[in-house]
């Protein structure tokens, strides 16, 4: 969610996509300022656009060779954080992949739900050839009122310093904690599927992602009890995200929807069945009554969010990429970190097919 325009820093240095430009050298920095002020976060008013029009999606990992000889070469190395999700990966760049490459890298991020890369020159490769890699997994989504680059609305900035809390303006301290377990623009018909994500500045401590298997959330439930979640509906809203940044004085550069999707869904891919509510974005359960949908959601909101044994913490270090599959998975950011220190990252989000229910 955006905040005030008129509170974010919005000019950027005119730039052709040059890698050189992209970042600006310590020794050169005044005020602390961005590390990388090619990203900042860009506002313009005048940025309306038209509905999403659904499009045909077909998952780069179908194509992909199940033993991924481009992504798992010799000299990659692995570390599974949990059994569920999460992987740590060096020793080779996502820049580099080939086409067969970013295959595998589909299939594997639908296997092992979250991808932690380390080491990247991504953030350093430009805005085109990040888009271009980006697009290989689907159309990248704009996203209708977060700050984006100037002349790439295909990005979503994440930004936060002392003068500019957008955690805050999303989970105000009325709150006890500053979790929102959520899939990214799951109001939308086609919402994410392989999303990236990369950091340009980082706190010292703190600024992690917490992230939780939607299939394994799925698998504890009883049988039978999965039985009656499945050919059940779920509506998605961008209403309130929209009216939130309304009222900060943000933008809306397309006017929100809702969207029914099945509370099951089954990943083209893998076949694996997920469940498929978030509380940032699903509202109510559709043929239910009020009371009975607010029951049902909720005791499927602290199922996931109490699921600590299907949850990761993926820590962020200079040259940290994150690839995760959005359409089995949640994720939270955490603001704990002294907000005079300054996150500031980027995602591209890629949408998938319309989910299939399971």
């Amino acid at each position: 969610m955006a905040p005030s325009v008129a509170d974010l820093p919005t000019q950027i240095t005119e730039t052709t996509d040059k890698v050189a430009q992209l970042k600006v050298d310590a020794a050169d920095r005044r005020d602390n300022s961005p590390s990388y002020p090619f990203y900042q976060p860009y506002y313009d008013i005048d940025e309306k656009w038209p509905p999403t029009q659904v499009y045909e999606h077909v998952d780069p990992g179908l194509k992909a060779d199940p033993a991924k000889p481009h992504l798992l070469t010799p000299e990659t190395k692995l570390n599974h954080i949990s059994p569920y999700l999460g992987t740590e990966i060096s020793g080779i760049q996502i820049s580099h992949l080939s086409e067969e490459g970013l295959d595998e890298l589909a299939l594997y991020a639908a296997e092992r739900k979250v991808l932690i890369f380390r080491d990247q020159d991504f953030k350093d490769i430009g805005a085109d050839r990040q888009i271009e890699l980006a697009k290989r997994f689907g159309r990248i989504h704009r996203h209708p009122t977060s700050g984006n680059v100037k002349g790439y609305p295909e990005f979503h900035v994440v930004y936060r310093d002392a003068q500019h809390d957008q955690l805050k303006d999303v989970l105000p301290d009325t709150r006890i904690n500053r979790t929102q377990w959520h899939s990214d623009v799951s109001y939308e018909k086609q919402p994410a599927g392989t999303t990236f994500f990369f950091v340009l500045d980082k706190p010292e401590v703190g600024g992690d992602t917490l992230f939780g298997s939607q299939v394994e959330a799925y698998k504890r439930l009883s049988p039978e009890f999965q039985k009656r979640l499945e050919g059940l509906r779920a509506v998605h809203s961008a209403h309130e995200q929209a009216a939130a940044s309304r009222r900060r004085g943000g933008l809306v550069r397309r006017e929100p929807i809702e969207t029914e999707h099945p509370l099951v869904r089954r990943h083209p891919v893998t076949g694996e069945k997920a469940l498929y509510v978030n509380p940032g974005f699903t509202r109510r359960i559709v043929g239910f009554k009020n009371e009975e949908s607010e029951y049902l959601l909720k005791f499927l909101y602290d199922h996931i969010s109490k699921g600590a044994d299907f949850q990761i913490r993926a820590s962020y270090k200079p040259g940290t990429v994150v690839v995760w599959d959005n359409r089995v998975t949640v994720h939270s950011a955490t603001g704990d970190f002294d907000t005079a220190e300054r996150r500031h990252a980027v995602r591209l989000t890629p949408q998938a097919e319309v989910p299939i229910a399971a």
